[in-house]
């Protein structure tokens, strides 16, 4: 994989992840011209405020092991970070926020492909439904077959794809409606958030009746019935507070949820060398920390859910994931076309 600095000055990096290789060669990440005799930007450490957005809520693990974790540890280093969090969508939605990481106003912002894909089509394969295997798959495919995908995000955008971390594998939650198989969806009102690549995920999955409410909405709209259920990551569920509603999760894992970390290239032009190096470095350590943190929080909810009376966990050894699997194979065999398929067809061939 390479990394964003690299990228752009068309080297490789023998290793994203080897602070030592990263001092020796100078890849490390992001958008900086190389440092020139006499240019002080690329070897002095002057002081950087670093603006990080997110649209997940402080009770979130990508923000409490995620965020919280990349802010403590850059100013711990003591390399001139100062880092300042903007949690629950304080800066506005994705949609909303992207143009202002392109501008340099936000420096960092942990987004989801869908969102992205309204800026640049292709990177929105990477959250069709079962696009991934799993986590492991996901985080493979980022180190060893993302390469080309992530340098035409940054040449069609100027923001780069440094990492991405584990959201969580998305899911249906529902009122009273347990899914077994597509056929169970067929015209249940279920949300799904309003972008052409979610809306697809919905038919790839059988869902015939998609309701496109916005995510400040949803607990409304589940309250008075205009949906019987959504999909998200259990630990989005649970901080969303949708489960004191819903009462039905279904363990279908259609999605491997991952929010990707977008560092704007206006962001490195003001990092020297070393600043730039260790905040690759930090994203990328933090990545299976995260990871850990996510799988523990779900693990810790779902025994809630299945020791609780009132609530139904359908497992996944009892759903027919094969039709699902198959399903959304197909649909998205036909519905992606040029370099999106491309891109989707090598993702489903590097899957265990």
């Amino acid at each position: 994989m390479r990394t964003a600095r690299s990228t752009r000055r068309g080297t490789i990096a023998v290793s994203v992840f080897a602070a030592a290789v990263l001092a020796v060669t100078g890849c490390a990440g992001g958008g900086t011209p190389e440092a020139t005799e006499g240019d002080d930007g690329g070897s002095e450490n002057n002081p950087v405020t670093l603006t990080v957005a997110t649209s997940q809520n402080e009770q979130t693990p990508n923000y409490y092991c995620g965020v919280e974790l990349l802010k403590e540890r850059l100013e711990e280093a003591d390399l001139g970070f100062t880092v300042e969090l903007y949690p629950a969508s304080q800066l506005g939605p994705d949609a909303d926020r992207f143009p202002l990481v392109q501008a340099g106003d936000i420096d960092i912002d942990l987004q989801g492909a869908s969102a992205l894909s309204s800026t640049f089509e292709p990177i929105g394969v990477v959250d069709a439904t079962y696009a991934f295997d799993d986590v492991d798959h996901a985080f493979r495919w980022i180190d060893e077959g993302s390469e080309d995908l992530f340098a035409s995000f940054q040449e069609a955008t100027g923001v780069s794809i440094v990492d991405g971390w584990f959201f969580g594998n998305r899911t249906f939650t529902t009122k009273d409606v347990e899914v077994r198989s597509p056929g169970d969806l067929d015209g249940v009102p279920i949300r799904f958030p309003n972008s052409p690549a979610f809306l697809a995920n919905a038919e790839a999955l059988g869902v015939t009746n998609p309701v496109s409410v916005a995510v400040e909405e949803v607990y409304t709209a589940l309250q008075q019935g205009i949906a019987v259920g959504q999909e998200n990551p259990i630990v989005a569920t649970r901080s969303s507070s949708y489960d004191e509603i819903l009462n039905v999760a279904v363990l279908n894992n259609h999605n491997v949820g991952i929010h990707w970390i977008l560092v704007s290239d206006k962001t490195y032009e003001k990092m020297s060398d070393e600043q730039a190096a260790l905040l690759e470095e930090t994203i990328h350590e933090i990545r299976p920390e995260n990871a850990q943190c996510v799988d523990e929080a779900t693990e810790e909810i779902l025994d809630e859910y299945r020791a609780n009376d009132a609530f139904t966990v359908i497992e996944q050894e009892d759903i027919d994931m094969d039709a699902f699997i198959t399903k959304s194979e197909e649909f998205f065999g036909e519905y992606f076309t040029g370099e999106s398929l491309e891109a989707y067809e090598a993702i489903r061939e590097m899957a265990g």
